[in-house]
């Protein structure tokens, strides 16, 4: 267990339903909350893009928690049978064995859920369901739609980040923003498309993201 003034860098494993996980934890000294990243179908902890938000993140003073939400073999399988990218149940119960697992290492940390494409929508599953208290969650260019009734239920302050862009999935994230009740925001990055490959779209979805984090975690 460590305390609020030492830092962490480890890559670590951990248990999840009968499997075990790798991911990277990185935690600056006097954090006060651990942000854990659930990413998309044929993504990795190695995400070129939630590395560069967790950079962001940890330069505001914030500890990020990466890790695979698949184990190499299932990676493997997935990409011929796809059978796992839409497994939102499985994904959220896997980002919650995450929680766990750095909940109960740095028990007066908080914690939030960034999530990206599908992991989107298993973040906001996971809150809903979590045991422990998560402070806040953030979804870019997420399928929130995939969270079934769970957007109607979740009470934890949501932001819903896409780009101008990407006509479909902002559709699909402004229909979503309807039926959440919990306090909520959507933030449109202008001309990004799903990938926010656009110049300064990358830093802008890693700021917002920092200022909703950082927000309510002061409020707690």
């Amino acid at each position: 267990m460590t305390t609020m003034t030492e830092s962490t860098e480890a890559q670590v494993k951990f248990p999840a339903e009968g499997i075990e996980l790798e991911g990277e934890l990185y935690v600056p000294a006097r954090a006060h909350g651990v942000i854990l990243f659930a990413h998309g179908s044929g993504s990795s902890r190695h995400s070129r893009r939630n590395q560069f938000v967790a950079r962001t993140l940890r330069w505001r003073g914030l500890g990020t928690f990466l890790f695979d939400l698949l184990t190499q073999d299932e990676e493997t399988q997935e990409q011929f049978t796809g059978h796992l990218r839409f497994d939102i149940d499985m994904l959220a119960a896997r980002l919650l064995a995450a929680a766990d697992f750095v909940h109960r290492q740095m028990p007066h940390r908080h914690l939030g859920f960034f999530g990206a494409s599908t992991g989107g929508g298993a973040a906001i599953v996971a809150a809903t369901n979590a045991p422990m208290t998560i402070s806040s969650v953030v979804s870019r260019g997420g399928r929130p739609d995939l969270a079934g009734d769970a957007l109607e239920r979740i009470t934890v302050p949501t932001l819903l980040i896409v780009g101008s862009a990407d006509k479909e999935v902002l559709e699909l994230n402004r229909q979503a923003l309807e039926k959440l009740t919990c306090e909520k925001e959507l933030k449109i990055i202008p001309n990004a498309t799903h990938l926010f490959e656009e110049p300064g779209a990358l830093d802008n979805v890693a700021e917002a993201a920092a200022m909703w984090f950082t927000r309510h975690m002061r409020d707690e």
